[in-house]
This record gives C-alpha cells, structure tokens and sequence, in this order.
C-alpha cells in the first residue's frame, strides 16, 4: 500500500480518495455512464465524490427518507449546485435565467444565497442537470471547482464599487480565481458536449492528484472583514497608498471544521506571513496552493486542510517555501485594522454617483413566502435594473449601480416584496445559519429551519434587559461541525450534534478576529436560551460603555479567550 512522508515524516497510507482522484482520468470519472443510467437517480460512488469537483452534491430529502425506505423506493436522490461567481458578482440578465431555472427545474424553486458568496440550486433531479449546466454556460457562469479539492469560490470584500480600492480588489480576487482554476477538459466535456481528448490534461498548480482537502481564498478590504478571513486557508488584506491598490498582507491557515470527539481537529485562526507588492500576488497564490499540494496530509481527510499542514511542519519553515516557490520574500506586514463584519444595509452612493441597496436576506434564501414574495421581488428588481446584483459573504444581496431617477421604483419593489423592512432588527441582520436539513447529509441538528425563531426568541431576552434596538450579537448556527454557517468566529455558536442539541459556544469578537470557546456541551434549544438569558442579564448590568457581547464573556472570565488554536479549544 503506497504511503505520504513529507519532509522526512511518515503520514501513512494514502486515503481511498487519493485512489479516486488519480484514477479519475483528470476528474470524468464515469460521470457520463451515470447520467444515462435511469435506473437509480444517483450516482456510484467514486462519481458520488467526483462530481463535487464539478460544484456539485449529491443529496437527498430527508424528511422523506424514512417514508420512501418503508416503500422500498431508494433516497430521494437530487444534487446541489453551487456556481462560481468571484466576489459574487452576477448581471440582471443572468439573475433572470436562473430564476427562471429554479423556479421550472428545481424540487424547491428558491434560489440559496450563501456564505461562499454565490448561489445554490437545490433540489436538481438526474434529467436536469446537464440541463442546468448547459443554461449556466449559456450566460456565462459555471460551477467549476466550487467544491473538492480544489481552490473554491474567491470571496471579496463586498460592494467592490464603495471606491476605486474595492474595484480593484474585486479584479484580482477574479484573477486569483481564474489562475487556480483546474485546468482539466473534464467540464466542457461532461456537461457542455464539448470535443473530447485524449488524457493530455495538465495541472500546473493543483497537480494530477489534486488538493489534499478543500482550500478557500479571499480577497480583503479593511476595516471589513465581511468575507470572514479567517475561515479561509489563503487571504489577501488589501494595502492602499492614496486610494489606489498597492499589494497585500498575506494570511494563510485559517479553518473552522472541526470532528465532534476529535482532539486532533480544532478551528484555527489564520497566520500573517507579510506583505507582497501586487505584481506577486499571482505567484505567491499558487506557491501556497502548491506547497499544500505536497505538503498536505493525503492519508488521513480529517487532518488535510492547510491549518494542520502548518502546525506539523511549522509557520516559518512553510512561510519560507512559499518564499522559495514564488521567489518573493515576504516584507514586514502593513498596517491595517479590522473593525468590521456585517453588510452595511440600505443605500449607499459611491465614487462613480451609482448607489448601492443592501437588502437582508434572512438564511440567504430567496423564495415566495405568503405576503412576502422574495424571490419574485428580486426578479422584478432585475428586469428593470441597469447595474448588476452582488452576492454577500453574509447571505445578502446588493442592487449595485443604480442611477439616481431609479431608486424610488427599485426601493418600492423592494419594500412590496417585502426584500425591505424596516422592523428587520440588528440582531436577526447580525445571524446566520447554514442550509442543514433537510437536504444536507451531513447535518445533525437544523440550523436554516431553526434560526429565524431562535432569533426572535432572543430579541425578546435583549428586549427583556433594557438593551436597545440598535444592539446584538453575533449570533451563528451550524448543523454540524464542518463549519459552513461560520459559528466558530461568532459572539454565540452553536454546533449541532443531534436533534435539538447543540454545543454552546461564546466569546468569538464583533471584528471576527477571535475563536468563541465551548461553554456548555450537548445542550437543547430551550437550555441554550436560558443560558443565553442569564448571561445578557450579567452583560446588561456589568458590562463597560459599548462593550460586546462577546467581549464581556471574556473580560468577564465566563470563558477564556482562545489564543492558541488547537491546545486552548479544547482545554
């Protein structure tokens, strides 16, 4: 059985998905003998994993699951579909043809705003999905290497519009994006009939194997850190001189996953290697996803990601391959501040005249609702907007560009569809939650279905102890621990572990610069709230002039604020 060392140091057998990846033809699989099989929805299961280098999931219902088994009648099997969209940035015209895909092609009809900056399909059955890919590329979108083991969707910071300094963030995190790309034929061939060739692939970058585990990228502007930085195993903190773009600090490490029971897996905070001018960063990108590449762990998935790579070998000694690999040496890093993580809601105008609308999307899903019809309010908005729509690292969505004369009839839509609400409170814009049930395999609590009734639950406590309309906390909810809902960077997290159980988590910062620590373990919803009111009660009375939530907890000893990721968490 073939074995990893890296540097001198035995890993262990490769993992079976080593075996997958390289006998996978550069990713096609048998990809194209699953879709003509109709005698199953789904797909083998070497092609169950390959197809998430093709930005998809295999899933199924399960509230179903049960009632079909008890049928004899296998799973419900459909897929998820996440696109590529860099900084997430999409034209009315294309909002209007997925629209229309999801609302004719779909199981559920919504589209799925979400953290990753871009949107989902949910609920796709076998018969549509060549379909779907087809329709995206009619429009100029794909779903390459949204998923696997690949570099995933870039994120940048959002309304890249704001000044000539987000513009320009926005076009390099587009630039990082395409460069990391996969290069296989694999894509144009499976989904877009396009002409096959024999296996001269290459992969420059990401090699023949691929990517140990997953790897996330983002491009910063600060003082916002919207896009969450330190989830992400690559980041580039923009550094301006006189408004205009000049280079980056570069982050590398970040992660939230984690295995429940697992000492071994742990979130971690990103760690700052230095600041590079900006005709490296292209160079600097690839030599850290290559010396991932081959420095990852591919014998054991759990321990695979960036963050564990750089504990085992070290920061410096990982920094300094980086160096040798991109021949660049990092600078001292520049100052910069991070004060800020929420979407900034309502109009904005910016440097071009143009205004921006930030509307609140709660959970990120855009469906027809009694009263409140979402979904259609947003196609209405495109079909009479100039500008183009922006996706938020926080769910949301942005109308960008909008002449003066059209913001009376773009606002008005907005408020009828009920996209704009004043009685929205800062806690609910201040929450999240991941997709979890009842798709997602997987969840072990709710956390989409669960959140918009917890948040109420807890306005009444901020309610209940005088605190004012304007305050919140961070509040996330995540159905397990693989981390998509991002509660390992909030004030409060909750991490599911079974139904109506969750671990409690407090103490993570408004800024998003510090790791909450467990509080209490495998509690319920109900136990979660008292616990929540009794420490906003202590927060209320004790706390100093315009201290955070999260601050408070630390301040106050009810946890300890977690400075070394893996020996702290789990103290």
């Amino acid at each position: 059985m073939e074995k990893q060392a890296v540097l001198g140091e035995e890993l262990g057998p490769l993992s079976d998905n080593e075996r997958l990846k390289r006998e996978s033809n550069f990713l096609r699989g048998t990809i194209t003998n699953d879709l003509d099989n109709e005698i199953t929805g789904g797909f083998d299961a070497d092609n169950f994993q390959l197809i998430r280098f093709h930005g998809m999931y295999q899933q199924d219902d399960r509230d179903y699951r049960n009632e079909r088994a008890k049928q004899k009648l296998e799973p419900l099997h459909n897929v998820m579909l996440r696109a590529r969209m860099p900084g997430g940035v999409i034209t009315s015209k294309q909002w209007l043809a997925i629209d229309e895909f999801a609302t004719e092609s779909t199981m559920y009809g919504s589209i799925r705003l979400t953290t990753r900056q871009t949107f989902q399909f949910h609920g796709v059955l076998k018969p549509n999905i060549k379909l779907m890919h087809q329709t995206l590329n009619a429009i100029g979108i794909d779903s390459i290497a949204t998923a696997g083991d690949v570099n995933r969707n870039v994120l940048c910071t959002s309304n890249p519009v704001e000044t000539e300094l987000h513009q320009q963030a926005y076009e390099w995190a587009t630039k990082i994006s395409e460069h990391l790309l996969p290069k296989t034929r694999a894509y144009a061939e499976i989904w877009l009939d396009g002409e096959k060739h024999e296996s001269t692939d290459e992969e420059p970058i990401l090699g023949s194997n691929y990517l140990p585990r997953k790897f996330k990228t983002t491009v910063v502007v600060p003082p916002d850190n919207d896009v969450d930085l330190h989830a992400n195993d690559l980041n580039f903190v923009a550094i301006a001189k006189d408004g205009k773009l000049v280079g980056f600090n570069v982050l590398v490490g970040g992660g939230l996953a984690m295995t429940h029971g697992d000492t071994s897996t742990y979130p971690r905070k990103a760690d700052e290697f230095g600041y590079i001018p900006l005709d490296k960063t292209l160079e600097v990108a690839a030599a850290v996803v290559s010396t991932q590449r081959d420095w990852g762990n591919r014998s054991n998935r759990k321990n695979a990601k960036t963050k564990y790579t750089l504990d085992r070998v070290g920061v410096e000694v990982f920094k300094q391959e980086v160096e040798k690999r991109a021949a660049v040496s990092f600078e001292p890093v520049q100052s910069y501040e991070l004060t800020h993580r929420g979407d900034k809601f309502g109009w904005l105008e910016g440097i071009d005249g143009k205004h921006h609308l930030t509307l609140f999307i709660e959970n990120g899903r855009l469906l027809d609702y009694p009263g409140k019809p979402l979904k259609s309010g947003v196609a209405n908005i495109a079909k009479i907007h100039k500008g183009d729509l922006r996706m938020t690292a926080n769910q949301n969505l942005i109308v960008a560009g909008v002449d003066a004369k059209d913001k009376e009839q773009i606002e008005k839509i907005a408020f009828e569809s009920g996209l704009l609400d004043p009685a929205t409170s800062q806690q609910r814009k201040d929450s999240m939650a991941c997709v979890a049930f009842p798709t997602c395999p997987l969840a072990m609590a709710e956390a989409e279905r669960f959140l918009p009734q917890f948040v109420t639950d807890v306005e009444g406590i901020l309610e209940k102890h005088g605190l004012s309309k304007d305050e919140s906390i961070i509040l996330r909810v995540t159905g397990c621990p693989n981390g998509c809902g991002r509660a390992m960077l909030a004030e409060i997290g909750l991490v599911g572990k079974a139904p109506d159980r969750y671990n409690l988590h407090l103490g993570g910062n408004k800024a998003g610069t510090r790791v909450p620590k467990i509080y209490k373990e495998n509690i319920s919803s109900a136990q979660i709230l008292q616990e929540i009111d009794l420490l906003v009660a202590r927060w209320s009375s004790e706390r100093l002039p315009e201290e955070a939530f999260g601050d408070f907890v630390i301040r106050d000893g009810i946890v300890e604020e977690v400075l070394v990721s893996k020996r702290d968490f789990h103290a």
